[in-house]
Parts: structure tokens; sequence; C-alpha cells
């Protein structure tokens, strides 16, 4: 017996890519004002922007930093709790 093929993707309700998915607002990517020399252990005002309540690191998606710069930015989280500047 034939596969049977799913000819109604587009309706909404079905499982499929509807019309819901297409009504979220895209996520804010924040624009990076700052130069690399300030991705510093010890600029902690600039530190806490990409941290959590909790304490935790944003990730990538959320800051919008390229690798190289989350990179060094986790980096410099990591060495500023170290030298308990942060929590």
């Amino acid at each position: 017996m034939p596969r049977k093929t799913h000819t109604d993707k587009g309706k909404p309700g079905r499982g499929g890519r509807g019309t819901s998915m297409d009504l979220r607002s895209p996520r804010p990517k924040p624009k990076i004002d700052f130069t690399i020399d300030a991705l510093d252990f010890k600029n902690v005002n600039l530190l806490r922007q990409f941290v959590t309540d909790q304490g935790r690191l944003l990730p990538r998606k959320y800051t919008g930093l390229p690798a190289h710069y989350q990179r060094q930015l986790s980096r410099s989280i990591k060495r500023a709790r170290q030298m308990l500047l942060m929590k």
C-alpha cells in the first residue's frame, strides 16, 4: 500500500507550521556598543549585563555576540567570580 502524504501542512492546528507560528516577534539583537578591550574582568558593570539574576551566563543567542567575543566574555566573568568581584 502506498504511503500517505500530508497535504494539509499549512493549516493551523494540524501540527504543521501554520499562521500561529508566524505571529511571533523576532528576538531583539542587542547592539555591541563597547570595544573588545572593555571585556575585562575588572569591568563589572558591563559584565553584569550578560548574567542573569541567578548568576548564569546568557547564551550567544540572547547576547548576540560573535563566538570569539562570547568566549572572552565567559572567561572574564569567571575570572571576576574568582576575584570575588561578582557573585
